[in-house]
């Protein structure tokens, strides 16, 4: 089935339940970092979800990407396969995962950012004013209460912001070429003979002291947001425009706030909650003067 035009209400529902899917991934980490060392729980994730796209490439039989495509891939590779994971993992051993929620609402702004130096996109001026709002709001929360309290954690999290929103751009980017799955499949299988060594290598000494709620976290960071969550991801970017879809990142927060204070039972603020009501509804501006 070939992807619909752009701006079709297919790419904005894909986008949404992407975000869905993403939402418990800064959670789950958090859980993860309490028992494992940053470095393997992402190399890890990379390896399980790596197995599971070479599984799928020799199922449905796919063509290996052409030579010109291999650049862009490790690119993808480095922005959301290495980068982010491992750049929010080093953050969350000094942060709540309340606190890095906030942080993604930056994260649109990176990708429209990149959207248009990768892609060519031209969004109206007016989605500028929207997005960039967005993101003071997140920016200015973070300084005013969160930047005393571990400068190196919010560092980790801008740092992990810039590469997500390359590896985002130049995702959805291949995908009107290679397609949504694919994408995210080809930059997993090209990081695999580095990720899989590298698992070994950084492995618990022992398996045995490690909780369930790890092993779960570990998991739904390996299935949900290092794969499945990719392909509605980069099909809605590349169905309605990466600049105008990925303003959907700013409803993440939401989600994610949800999730940190019922699962992991942390302190949810009224300020956190201004800000994310704050994001929505630049979220609802972005998508009207998007195009």
């Amino acid at each position: 089935m070939g992807i619909p035009k752009e701006g079709s209400n297919g790419g904005w529902l894909n986008g949404f339940i992407g975000v869905v899917l993403f939402s418990g991934s800064l959670p789950a980490t958090r859980v993860a970092v309490l028992e494992l060392n940053p470095v393997f729980l992402t190399v890890a994730r990379a390896s399980n979800a790596g197995i599971l796209a070479v599984m799928a490439v020799l199922l449905f039989k796919e063509k290996r990407p052409s030579r010109e495509h291999i650049i862009p891939l490790l690119i993808v590779a480095l922005g959301v396969v290495v980068g982010f994971p491992l750049l929010t993992a080093m953050a969350l051993q000094y942060i709540t995962s309340a606190h890095s929620i906030v942080f993604l609402g930056l994260l649109p702004l990176s990708t429209a950012v990149f959207g248009i130096i990768r892609g060519g996109e031209r969004p109206r001026p007016v989605f500028w004013v929207f997005s960039i709002a967005g993101s003071l709001l997140v920016t200015g929360y973070a300084v005013a209460q969160g930047l005393t309290a571990s400068p190196i954690g919010d560092l980790f999290m801008i740092a992990a912001i810039i590469v997500c929103g390359l590896g985002y751009a130049e995702g959805a980017k291949l995908t009107k070429v290679l397609g949504g799955w694919q994408v995210i499949s080809w930059a997993l299988v090209l990081a695999l003979p580095v990720m899989l060594p590298l698992a070994f290598i950084y492995k618990p000494s022992s398996f045995g002291e490690i909780h369930i709620d790890t092993w779960v976290s570990l998991a739904y960071v390996s299935l949900f947001s290092m794969f499945i969550g990719f392909i509605f991801w980069y099909r809605g970017l590349a169905q309605g425009g990466t600049a105008t879809v990925g303003q959907l990142q700013l409803l993440q927060p939401f989600f994610g706030l949800a999730l940190a204070a019922s699962l992991l039972h942390e302190k949810v603020s009224m300020g956190m909650l201004a800000v994310t009501v704050g994001v929505i509804l630049c979220v609802a501006g972005t998508k009207k003067f998007a195009k």
